[in-house]
């Protein structure tokens, strides 16, 4: 037995310690001799492709694409703080070492022969450069000798501070950027010359998986190792403890979630090609991102197929500009417009000027989710908790009377008559709380049905209170609204009128169901996508949906709302003279204005209100002395319907037309896309201007709101900071 083990013992030796041995004098005679060598030229590259955007006529709307592939940048404009956070990242050993890590190599290449196959790396600085510029990374042993020997002979060429040169102006730092140069002006909007210690360690600390530590991709793990670097940089001297200190206090945010007075490091998202209909494709690119990889949408040559109406688009943003007109931020309105039965977005616009402020205001956001500690009794989740939810910066925005439609459809499921009459008076408390209808109109007896066309709150916080406000929140979710949620210490009975912030697009796919015949489809821009091979990514084609309602209890509740326009609050601003159906909806004091209505074609939702404020009153707007969803609201709505449907015949809703499968405006294969054009990696100039980018969005967004009781029109009533970082210190010179 031992005598076997003793041959077991010399067979692996001679398997392994003779290539190994062969192997390592090969190599450390190319390494340690000075053999004349001269480099071969640097392998070429490929750089991104533009994905494409086409609206559903098959016209180029847009292109997704990288900030910057490649911005090239003298070695003098690159600040020795990228170079400290590099070397303290990648090979803190490189200004004191040849071109390769002999410890490192024989350790990687005994690992190598061990398990037959590439596993083990150990590449200094020179290494990797070398492996980006000539080699390639196949993870193979061949590769990495010739890397070695490549590596050493570099090494012998030129300077340190030309190759660490070279290798942050080579290196890709994702999001399609190559070099440090296009990546500070991908990330951060500012020049590499301007980088603070902060950035130069996030920036540093992508290279090692750009695809997992880009802080657009997930932005715990760039913090996280953005965190790393740092401490790096301060245990080998490169930052001193109070610089250390000062960049540790910042953190990596998106610039649409900074707060002022909160000291962070800013990302930027990818900037773009100007779009035609910016809101919309802001929307757009923000779905894919949610379901494409961003080197992919940005770099990959897709064509995108997308569900935008080009005339439903202009008519939307010419009916918006016809009410806008004549007043000043920050008066702003927002609207969405889906189709019922595909839940195509069909138009969508989420501000006045998309160049003054990026804040979507279309599509809301999620509410923040009570921590566990305050022991809240969530009845109800918000279906964006879960995540999934395509947000615009904003916090949302609070529904008024609009939101009624889901106590009405929530009733109606609990056998609750429309002819079930109720008091309507002025005010009324129930529970210590006190509602009143605007103005305090009201008084008498009304029917479920004439109190919906009226909007009386009275009789609507009756109705909540008799069928339960958890029933109602159920409702919302199921219909639609990502944001509802309900907890019992938290919301009262103003609940149905409409204090849970919302977004047009949830309000118009909400509606949409009732459209629909009780069918929910989600909301969508895409048809499809295809990439360069011709491989279909996404195919939205065939949209289908869920049953949420009954027919019968959808039709009902539309026939209510049709009375809604034709002799309610509604009316008779948002007749447009076809089958239509809506609500209005008004905030107290007038400080938020809704319309949302449909036709079997097209569901929509106007809003109306101010962009960095939930409490600042409509009042003297266009000579309207306060605005409620019936007029400025309800006007833009009838403007954009009537142009959108020009047209189509008026269609019935117990007969609703079926949606026509959109074409094909793609090819099926690469299309005649480039496959890219060439970069050089040494070919980096001498430098020259450089790129001057637009500067950074003004992203300011809406406060969270809070609850209010809110009001509603009825016939007669008059018209119904980034604080900045200190720059990184230059730590020890390198020798020279």
């Amino acid at each position: 037995m031992r005598r076997a083990l003793k041959w077991a013992t010399a067979a692996v030796l001679v398997v392994v310690g003779l290539p190994l041995l062969a192997g390592g004098t090969v190599l450390a005679a190319f390494i340690f001799l000075p053999l004349p060598a001269s480099l071969p030229q640097p392998t070429n590259r490929l750089l991104p492709v533009p994905s494409v955007v086409y609206d559903d006529q098959g016209n180029v709307i847009a292109e997704f694409r990288t900030s910057g592939s490649n911005i090239p940048v003298p070695k003098s404009q690159i600040p020795a703080v990228i170079d400290n956070a590099v070397v303290s990242s990648e090979d803190h050993n490189f200004y004191h070492e040849g071109g390769v890590s002999i410890r490192g190599t024989l350790r990687a290449l005994y690992d190598d022969v061990v398990h037959g196959a590439a596993v083990q790396g150990g590449s200094t600085i020179t290494q990797q450069y070398v492996k980006g510029a000539y080699t390639g990374s196949s993870r193979t042993i061949l590769r990495k000798i010739r890397e070695a020997i490549l590596a050493s002979q570099l090494s012998r060429q030129l300077s340190k501070s030309e190759i660490l040169y070279r290798y942050v102006s080579d290196s890709y730092f994702g999001e399609g950027a190559y070099g440090v140069g296009a990546a500070a002006e991908t990330y951060f909007r500012t020049p590499v010359s301007k980088l603070d210690a902060s950035q130069a360690a996030t920036l540093a600390g992508v290279l090692p998986a750009p695809s997992a530590y880009d802080p657009l991709v997930d932005l715990a793990d760039a913090e996280a190792r953005r965190e790393t670097v740092l401490g790096l940089m301060h245990r080998y001297g490169y930052l001193d403890a109070s610089q250390y200190q000062l960049a540790m206090r910042q953190r990596l945010a998106l610039v649409q979630d900074v707060k002022p007075g909160v000291p962070v490091t800013a990302v930027f998202p990818p900037q773009q090609v100007p779009a035609k209909y910016p809101y919309f494709v802001d929307y757009l690119k923000r779905y894919l991102q949610s379901v494409i990889p961003a080197e992919e949408l940005y770099g990959g040559g897709l064509q995108i197929q997308s569900t935008l109406d080009p005339t439903d688009e202009q008519a939307a943003q010419n009916s918006i500009d016809k009410t806008l007109a004549g007043t000043s931020p920050p008066l702003d309105m927002a609207l969405a417009s889906v189709e019922p039965a595909t839940g195509y977005v069909k138009a969508l616009v989420g501000g006045r000027d998309f160049s003054q402020s990026q804040v979507n205001l279309a599509l809301g956001g999620c509410p923040t989710q009570p921590p566990a500690s305050d022991h809240y009794n969530i009845e109800v989740t918000a279906s964006c908790w879960g995540g999934g939810m395509i947000t615009g910066g904003a916090e949302g925005l609070p529904a008024g009377s609009s939101f009624k439609v889901f106590t009405l459809a929530a009733a109606l499921q609990q056998g609750v008559s429309l002819d079930r009459t109720y008091s309507g008076p002025p005010s009324i408390t129930i529970g210590g709380q006190t509602f009143h209808n605007d103005e305090f109109e009201g008084g008498g007896y009304y029917s479920l049905r004439e109190a919906t066309w009226l909007s009386l709150n009275t009789v609507y916080v009756q109705l909540a209170d008799q069928i339960g406000i958890k029933s109602i929140a159920q409702m919302a979710k199921a219909m639609g609204i990502e944001s509802a949620w309900f907890s019992p210490q938290v919301h009262g009975l103003s609940y149905t009128l409409g204090v849970i912030d919302v977004s047009p697009l949830d309000m118009a796919s909400a509606y949409g169901v009732l459209a629909d015949q009780g069918t929910r489809v989600p909301p969508s821009p895409v048809v499809r996508v295809v990439d360069s091979s011709g491989k279909v990514l996404i195919d939205d084609t065939r949209p289908s949906g869920t049953r949420v309602l009954p027919a019968s209890t959808a039709g009902t509740e539309t026939e209510v709302l049709q009375g809604v326009i034709s002799r309610g609050t509604g009316y008779p601003n948002a007749v447009i003279n076809r089958p239509e159906a809506g609500k209005t909806g008004t905030t107290d004091s007038c400080t938020n204005a809704w319309f949302v209505g449909y036709t079997p074609q097209l569901s929509t939702a106007v809003w109306m209100g101010h962009l960095t404020t939930n409490t600042e009153p409509l009042t003297d707007v266009d000579g309207v002395p306060c605005v409620y969803g019936g007029t400025l609201p309800a006007k833009t709505w009838a403007g954009y319907m009537s142009k959108a449907l020009a047209g189509l015949p008026p269609a019935n809703f117990a007969t609703p037309p079926q949606p026509v499968a959109p074409p094909n405006v793609i090819s099926n294969g690469p299309g005649g896309l480039s496959a890219g054009y060439e970069q050089t990696p040494t070919a980096i100039g001498p430098g020259g201007t450089y790129l001057v980018q637009p500067p950074p969005p003004n992203a300011s967004a809406p406060p969270t709101t809070t609850t209010t009781t809110t009001s509603t029109t009825v016939p007669g009533s008059p018209a119904p900071t980034i604080l900045p970082a200190g720059p990184g210190g230059p730590g020890p010179s390198p020798p020279p």
